[in-house]
């Protein structure tokens, strides 16, 4: 059985021109927050989990720290090659991971930004990678050994087939069989929760959206879906779902979407037809929560849970990443309101970024959000981001060392004893 913890720090690793992940003994891994290098302690380490990818990134260099003096030191050539360029290298964890430290390294002048994931602090020990994170759900809807690629073609094809017409069915199927999408994947297996996606347009520009960006930026990780389900086509997903699969969850909201609240009057009419249908399982919207009169409609008709976006609980912030049109930071907390007026579950969507999450100011301007709206339940997930980017957009400058992120989160469960903290949205009735 594998331990929890290495027994020592884990060495720096390295990628070279060609790819190979080599591993520095001379350097000790760093972790950073918010461009502050760190060595991580052995409790905030955990073997590099299962479903996880390793990045080479281009235009920057390493950053370790030296065993002698515990300082931060450059690697800038392979030492066992010297004179070739080396690059740093991070993981991406697997679901149901957050992370406690992002990668370190030093950016060269005029380099790409990185695409549209987290970039998690990685080394070498014992015979094995260990990142800088912690599981954060015990869930394990998304882990990859629940995942038979056989069984998933056959079951994906033949749904496909025996739903034609089902535009929303056909795009669920480019989701799962093209992309990988583990939502997607989970509906086709006919378990836990299925995605419902239903608006190709947005009322925000947020700098991390993984369904569209502007051209010459980083390049977005999946294809918006391209037209407005009517409310029969998600009504045939959703009440075959909920009525057979196990704790069964559906959720308008995608990666693959814009805003749902956008089409308010589709999924007011769609869960009015599906609770017509079954009374079982949870019926969740994932939005940014910009309209708080859609969700009273919503909230009226059988919305069950919510789940908000948040980079900050600060609203300048807020508005320098999503870039707002037409709705406030008041406008997304009235929606927490609105939800908890109606006795619904509450989710805080809320982007994790070591350095930036646990800043003293951020912590303090969450906790009075979570002391005035009361939501029910936050969830820890990694901003996929270049995070050098993204400290520039948002503006970040520390007044004061970060707390840490266990820190951080230990606080909160103190503080807010009625809370509840994971990656997904959790089922509500079974």
């Amino acid at each position: 059985m594998s331990a929890l913890h290495p027994s020592s720090t884990p060495s720096l690793v390295f990628a070279t021109p060609s790819g190979e992940i080599v591993d520095y003994s001379g350097l000790r891994m760093a972790g950073s927050a918010a461009g502050h290098f760190y060595q991580p302690r052995l409790h905030e380490l955990i073997e590099l989990p299962a479903g996880s990818e390793l990045f080479a990134l281009p235009g920057r260099q390493p950053v370790g720290i030296e065993p002698v003096g515990g300082e931060p030191a450059l690697l800038e050539v392979n030492p066992y090659q010297p004179n070739e360029p080396v690059q740093a290298v991070a993981a991406f964890m697997a679901p149901a991971h957050t992370a406690l430290y992002t990668a370190a390294f030093a950016r060269q002048a005029d380099v790409p930004l990185l695409p549209l994931f987290a970039y998690t602090a990685v080394g070498w020990a014992e015979g094995k990678f260990w990142v800088a994170g912690f599981r954060s759900d015990a869930d394990r809807r998304q882990d990859i050994d629940q995942f038979n690629q056989r069984l998933l073609e056959q079951r994906t094809r033949k749904q496909l087939k025996r739903h034609g017409g089902n535009r929303l069915v056909q795009h669920l199927g480019k989701c799962c069989l093209t992309y990988g999408c583990p939502a997607a994947r989970n509906y086709f297996l006919g378990r836990w929760e299925a995605p419902l996606p239903c608006s190709p347009v947005c009322n925000a520009a947020c700098a991390g959206c993984i369904s569209l960006q502007p051209s010459g930026c980083c390049p977005s990780t999946q294809d918006r879906i391209t037209f407005v389900p009517t409310e029969r086509e998600i009504a045939e997903v959703a009440i075959e779902h909920l009525q057979t699969a196990p704790l069964p969850i559906v959720s308008f909201g995608q990666g693959c979407e814009g805003e749902p609240l956008l089409q308010a009057r589709v999924m007011e009419k769609s869960i009015r037809l599906i609770r017509s249908q079954t009374t079982r399982g949870t019926i969740n919207l994932n939005t940014n929560g910009s309209l708080p009169e859609a969700v009273e409609r919503l909230a009226k008709a059988g919305l069950d849970s919510i789940r908000i976006s948040l980079n900050s609980a600060q609203a300048k912030k807020h508005q320098l990443y999503y870039r707002p049109k037409g709705f406030t930071f008041a406008d997304v907390c009235r929606s927490i309101s609105v939800m908890k007026r109606h006795g619904r579950h509450v989710s805080l969507n809320y982007f994790i970024l070591p350095g930036c999450t646990d800043d003293l100011v951020e912590f303090e301007a969450l906790s009075a959000l979570i002391a005035e709206f009361r939501p029910d339940y936050i969830q820890l997930r990694n901003l996929n981001m270049d995070p050098e980017y993204y400290l520039r957009v948002i503006d970040h400058s520390a007044t004061a060392p970060p707390l840490g992120i266990l820190a951080w989160l230990e606080r909160l469960k103190i503080k807010f004893p009625f809370l509840g903290f994971g990656y997904y949205n959790p089922p509500l009735h079974r």
